[in-house]
């Protein structure tokens, strides 16, 4: 089956999900900025999800782009991934709401934390389906990221019911390693046009 199905649906539900993140935003009744004041975690809370989702996003387009046909395990995974990001908004709400209260902050770790594994997941369903030879098994190299992730956002999880704060420095601690654009993939794509 061709990728640009799965890849026009994924760009899709990303769309969708920024979307309801900032419709999460209710308009002041005030008019004055001192009004702004309450929405102020939420909007740190929206800053932050948007980054993350745009980090999928970006990383997905790039493994898609060594991709060149999909089977019935890619596409599952996919959604599986999906499914994940897709409660990204709740989270992020919800982390708002509360004041990145204990709760909150553990919960919205784990649906990073589980983000990173449904990631992981699709990526190993394309390396099986291209081999041990393929552009994306060169880019990945070591995956220091890849694998530093999930043990960062667990101790994030762990140290959210005692210290929310310290979950949310790692949070962004994660975000910022992964906003360095990683141009491994396209470093390789490039190589092997050549």
């Amino acid at each position: 089956m061709n990728k640009n199905r799965l890849e026009a649906f994924s760009d899709g539900v990303l769309a969708i999900i920024i979307t309801i993140m900032v419709l999460e935003f209710k308009v002041p009744e005030e008019a004055h900025y001192e009004a702004l004041t309450p929405l102020i975690p939420k909007f740190l809370g929206y800053v932050l999800s948007f980054i993350y989702v745009g980090i999928y996003w970006n990383n997905h387009h790039h493994m898609m782009h060594t991709v060149k046909q999909v089977n019935g395990k890619i596409l599952w995974a996919n959604l599986h991934l999906l499914f994940w990001l897709s409660l990204i908004p709740f989270t992020t709400a919800w982390v708002g709401e509360s004041n990145f209260s204990a709760t909150p902050m553990m919960l919205y770790g784990i649906v990073l934390l589980m983000n990173g594994v449904a990631y992981f997941i699709l990526q190993s369903f394309i390396l099986q389906q291209q081999g041990e030879n393929s552009i994306l098994k060169k880019a990945i190299g070591k995956d220091f990221k890849g694998k530093s992730s999930p043990i960062l956002y667990t101790i994030a999880i762990l140290f959210a019911n005692y210290y929310p704060i310290v979950s949310g420095g790692i949070y962004i601690f994660v975000a910022l390693m992964w906003l360095v654009p990683d141009s491994r993939i396209e470093h390789i794509f490039n190589e092997n046009k050549q």
